[in-house]
């Protein structure tokens, strides 16, 4: 849902000069070894921290679980293929958005403009130090985003949108095919009804309850790693496919503890409240979106990877209701 609203965005905006492919470091590979070992060993203490492709069961009800990557990689092909047979025996296929919500999601911008932008009140360059706006205003500008329209966006928005390389830009503004997408075009080809697991508008509220301080330390924390965007990127696509992506959520908090005028338990408190809020919440209410779907039979579910692992994830939730979890072959 996150990238479906930042795509839609981007294909209203002028467009931005062509950018080179995406390249960039693995920035696991440039670890100190016992920065590296610590990152293992926060992974290893979660619940089901690795593993892109699942299956629950309890009793009866079954449901089939693969964690998403949103952006588009030839690789999704032989996934989908794999996870061909599961996807056609399901009653119901769940994933973030469907298309009635894609199409909720885009009327919704179109008619409140209020959603993105901030129609009253200061900007963002009142808002910012004078030396924030202008590195802001320039990477903005940099993706085709003049810096008088990028004074008046939401500043979650902002930051999200300088989380995105360069090289990526033009992928969304052509609709990328993520494994989400492919899911849905196969279930959508057998016939099997797919479904949402939250309302269109959550990415909305989501942010409506973060402070406005903590949105304003996203884009500074986002500007202050901008020119790693290339290598976060690459190093995101490799633990996808490593099937490792928690480790990820743990490299951005090390980067976090070396960036200035932040403490490690500032840090900590600052990824607790975005976890609760862009993964926990969402998690916790997806569960009874599943049992619901397993009144018609078995189901096959799709999201991004990281909502899989940690103590509220979703395959640990899933344990809680009683289901047993088996890893399968991704």
């Amino acid at each position: 849902m996150l990238r479906l609203t930042l795509a839609f965005l981007l294909v209203l905006l002028p467009a931005a000069a062509p950018a080179a492919p995406c390249g960039g470091t693995n920035l696991m590979e440039t670890l100190a070894p016992e920065t590296r070992a610590e990152i293992t060993a926060r992974v290893d203490a979660l619940p089901y921290a690795r593993g892109n492709a699942w299956r629950a069961e309890r009793g009866d009800d079954i449901v089939h679980i693969v964690g998403t990557y949103h952006f588009d990689d030839p690789r999704h092909d032989s996934i989908v293929e794999r996870l061909g047979p599961a996807i056609d025996a399901a009653a119901v296929v769940l994933v973030e958005a469907g298309r009635e919500e894609e199409a909720k999601l885009q009327s919704e911008m179109l008619a409140k403009p209020d959603r993105l932008f901030v129609l009253t009140g200061p900007t963002l360059p009142e808002r910012l130090e004078e030396e924030d706006w202008q590195a802001l205003s320039g990477a903005m500008q940099a993706r085709g985003v003049p810096a008088f329209l990028a004074a008046k966006m939401q500043p979650w928005y902002v930051a999200m949108m300088l989380g995105i390389p360069l090289c990526a830009v033009g992928e969304l503004e052509g609709g990328a095919r993520g494994l989400d997408q492919r899911v849905m075009e196969r279930a959508e080809e057998n016939g099997i009804p797919v479904r949402a697991l939250e309302p269109y508008d959550t990415v909305f509220s989501l942010f409506d309850e973060l402070p406005a301080d903590a949105q304003l330390e996203m884009i500074r924390m986002t500007l202050a790693i901008g020119d790693q965007a290339e290598d976060y990127s690459a190093t995101l696509t490799d633990a996808y496919f490593g099937e490792d992506v928690r480790a990820t959520w743990e490299l951005g908090r090390f980067t976090a503890y070396e960036l200035p005028g932040k403490t490690a338990d500032e840090v900590d408190a600052e990824l607790a409240l975005m976890e609760d809020l862009l993964m926990v919440r969402r998690n916790r209410s997806w569960i009874p979106a599943i049992e619901k779907a397993l009144a018609e039979g078995p189901v096959f579910a799709a999201f991004g990877a990281l909502h899989l692992s940690g103590e509220d994830g979703v395959l640990a939730l899933l344990e809680r209701e009683g289901f047993t979890l088996t890893r399968l072959p991704f």
